[in-house]
């Protein structure tokens, strides 16, 4: 949603910059996407200044041009050839100098160039309005007040004030904020509450209205809702006397800023309001209205009505329509009629306000495929409680801009009343979902900035009315979070100590083992692929012969046929792939998916977790020392029980696969449980696919694969909290003798304080006695109950040496 920073500024009066106020916006949950400044001119009419015209003679080689000098105050005269009839010295005119870039009010772009004209030298150029960008009249120059100072910026002197707009990323839930003035009252609160900001003391204006007295006027048109539930409230008003005409320019350069396109004054002013306070407005011609009436009902099967874009629409029965006593004149909440709606000769209008349902204006919207700016605001939920307020404010507007008054009684038809929502804000549970704790009256204050009253109060918490237009803060969470958001995210401190708690599952981490079969495929060559979980519905039919065809889940509001039901397996998804690839030249393919498939079983909607792997093309690179063969069975089972052993399942068997997708292949189980399906696809699986040649493919059930896996015991002791002790032996012993003797021997002497043994050096050669060598071996002694003493150690060591001794024939080295 584009916000334009002048005019957000009519509804809060803030000295602060517009970085700062998208830095605010952007903690506070309304994200500032971007920020760019907008010129009220293209160009900003930079380069071009106030000059003097102080000759002007005729050109001597062409009747229609003009030999001027022109002084712009930069101390010498400039000779400007133009081609106005109505330029003559003395003036004070617009100059472009040297190097400007205007930007006419139809065509390209120009730079103003030195360059000579019938042999006559031209430096700059006087300019007519349109050159400019500045209106449509191409009579003659600009001829400016003789009060004009020379010299000075045709930018400074027309009082060119620029904008900056601010995109703003808002989430479908804040449609609140879906208008300048809801941006303004987030930005109030925050500015008046939120922790670590400049001083700034804001003023928050909502525009004024003169509610006229309805009661003075005759009846107007007549309204009938026959559908209260897909229509809660309607209003409307007439109003007479206007003359539909242009925009003033402010007006015209509000909604351009935010880029919408200026029409006239009628249908600028309903989307003015819409995009002030965020309600949407519908303008009808009144004399176009057969039998004086509108109806508000729903369209009847396959009647046709021709939309403002010229195209004749086939209605369901589910569109709501505004009508009159004869046909459709506008798709409720969503777009207008060809021949119902305000033109140049339209001198009286029917002024609607209405709070439609959401849901049934979704439905109309993605019927026919048309989002326009009120469909997208009635889709998330209007405020019910401004249709009047609205229509006040328009009528306000249409009186001042086009002379319109009102000639009917006010109507709104609001049956039943919506009420506020009513929710509980405890300080104890707030306080623990912060992390912090607020005080009781800045919670308030916040509170109150928010529109959200105090109705009951006690030690425990707040009993607290929501205004409609929040409709969704619905629960006590939504309420801390709104708390939460004005006072700062960035406000609460993170604790210094952290405080968790470690355990132990015998579970396998799915996660994990998922990453590590991801891994592995990748190793092999793989590509992963992500596809779509919502698929094509005439893929029900493909599975019809695997018997699941009964079990589809199909989306009730699907936004086409390709997407109109849950897939049911992964393999069309691949084959979809390698169908792009293919089409691409890229033959030689490795694929792999993981991915849920859904069902629907007596009632109950299941999700699977499946693994989809894909073979075609040739086994190798292309390459000259290659020998080019395609991929085979093997290389597909290969795979799978590649994968399975690396998720250390040993035990699986196969046995021959018969299922419609597959021409061939094998079943894998371990036990009765059915792990993988793999083979190649069959011939009518690959028509359907428009594929040829052979696709080897698997689908693994994922979810068998992780209750296979066998859950290892493991055990553990608490480390010792006594020091260990290390004692070294240098032996020499027989050639013949080996290390494992001697840690066999050591661990048997000294069953209890022994821990480890290692051989960190071993020496054959020279200075020793033939048939002998020497070993270097460790010995780690510990107590788990006590600290060793010296006496106890050596009494260990000695044992062991001679045990050595006696049953090795071992010495110690000198």
């Amino acid at each position: 949603m584009k916000i334009s920073f002048n005019w957000l500024r009519e509804y809060i009066d803030t000295t602060l910059e517009v970085s700062e106020i998208a830095d605010i916006l952007t903690a506070i949950g309304l994200e500032v996407e971007s920020v760019e400044k907008v010129e009220a001119i293209p160009g900003g009419l930079r380069g071009i200044v106030i000059g003097e015209v102080m000759e002007c003679e005729k050109h001597p080689d062409a009747d229609r041009l003009r030999l001027t000098k022109v002084n712009i105050g930069s101390g010498e005269l400039l000779q400007i050839v133009c081609g106005a009839l109505n330029v003559a010295r003395g003036q004070k005119v617009l100059v472009a100098t040297v190097g400007a870039k205007l930007y006419p009010t139809e065509g390209e772009p120009i730079v103003i160039k030195k360059g000579k004209i019938r042999g006559q030298e031209s430096v700059g150029m006087i300019c007519a309005e349109d050159e400019l960008g500045l209106g449509k009249s191409h009579d003659g120059i600009m001829v400016l007040s003789a009060t004009a100072v020379v010299g000075q910026s045709a930018a400074e002197y027309l009082q060119l004030s620029g904008d900056h707009c601010i995109e703003i990323g808002l989430t479908p839930n804040r449609t609140d904020a879906f208008s300048h003035f809801g941006v303004a009252r987030d930005l109030y609160a925050a500015i008046r509450n939120m922790e670590g900001l400049r001083p700034d003391v804001p003023i928050l204006k909502k525009p004024d209205i003169h509610i006229v007295n309805s009661s003075s006027h005759g009846a107007g048109v007549m309204v009938e809702v026959l559908s209260t539930d897909a229509c809660p409230r309607y209003s409307g008003i007439t109003i007479s006397g206007i003359k539909v005409g242009e925009s003033p320019k402010w007006l015209r350069e509000r909604l351009s800023v935010i880029g919408v396109r200026p029409i006239n004054n009628i249908v600028d002013i309903t989307n003015y309001v819409q995009h002030e306070i965020g309600q949407p407005l519908h303008a009808f011609d009144a004399t176009k209205i057969m039998g004086n009436k509108v109806v508000v009902r729903f369209a009847n099967e396959s009647e046709t009505f021709v939309t403002l874009d010229g195209i004749e629409r086939k209605l369901s029965a589910e569109d709501l329509m505004i009508c009159d006593s004869e046909k459709p004149m506008c798709m409720a909440g969503v777009f207008g009629g060809l021949t119902s709606g305000v033109t140049e000769t339209t001198t009286s209008i029917f002024l609607e306000s209405a709070y439609f349902n959401s849901v049934f204006v979704r439905k109309t919207s993605k019927r026919h495929g048309l989002h326009t700016d009120a469909s997208f605001r009635f889709e998330r939920g209007c405020d019910p409680s401004l249709t009047v307020w609205a229509l006040h404010r328009a009528s306000q507007l249409i009186n001042e801009l086009a002379g319109g008054e009102i000639t009917s009684v006010l109507t709104d038809i609001y049956p039943i009343q919506m009420n506020p929502n009513s929710v509980t804000y405890n300080w104890r549970r707030a306080t623990s979902l912060i992390g912090k704790e607020i005080g009781k009256d800045k919670v308030k204050c916040i509170l109150a900035d928010l529109d959200i009253v105090v109705v009951a109060e006690d030690d425990a918490g707040l009993q607290l009315s929501v205004p409609l237009y929040r409709n969704d803060v619905i629960r006590e969470a939504d309420i801390v979070e709104e708390v939460l958001r004005i006072y700062g995210y960035d406000q609460i401190e993170v604790p210094e100590a952290l405080k968790s708690s470690l355990s132990f599952s015998p579970k396998i981490d799915r996660e994990k083992l998922q990453g590590r079969a991801s891994a592995l495929l990748a190793a092999r060559g793989y590509s992963e692929m992500m596809s779509m979980s919502l698929t094509k519905t005439k893929y029900r039919e493909l599975m019809m012969d695997d018997g699941v065809n009964e079990s589809a889940v199909e989306v009730l509001n699907p936004l086409s046929s390709d997407l109109g039901m849950m897939r049911q397996t992964l393999l069309f998804n691949g084959l979809e792939a390698i169908r792009h690839n293919k089409n691409f030249r890229n033959d030689d393919l490795r694929l792999f998916e993981f991915g849920k498939i859904y069902s629907n079983h007596r009632s109950k909607y299941i999700e699977e977790k499946r693994l989809s792997i894909f073979l075609t093309g040739s086994k190798l690179p292309e390459s000259w020392n290659n020998q080019q063969v395609d991929v085979m069975f093997g290389d597909l089972r290969e795979e799978i029980e590649g994968l399975l052993h690396t998720l250390t399942i040993r035990q699986f068997s196969f046995s021959p696969l018969n299922h419609s997708h597959y021409q061939g292949g094998l079943e894998c189980y371990s036990g009765k449980t059915l792990l993988a399906r793999l083979g190649i696809a069959s011939a009518p699986l690959l028509k359907e696919f428009d594929l040829s040649g052979q696709v080897w493919m698997a689908d693994v059930l994922w979810e068998n694969v992780m209750n296979a896996i066998p859950i290892a015991n493991i055990s553990y002791k608490e480390p010792s909290k006594f020091p260990a002790v290390r004692r070294d032996l240098s032996l020499l012993l027989s050639h013949a003798t080996t290390y494992s003797e001697i840690e066999k021997l050591a661990f048997n002497t000294e069953r209890k304080l022994l821990k480890s043994v290692n051989l960190f050096d071993v020496y054959e050669g020279k200075n020793l006695d033939a048939g002998k060598k020497s070993y270097a071996v460790s010995f780690i002694l510990q107590d788990d109950t006590k600290t060793m003493t010296d006496q106890q150690v050596d009494g260990v060591m000695t044992r062991i040496q001679k045990s050595l001794e006696e049953q090795l024939g071992a010495t110690l080295r000198s």
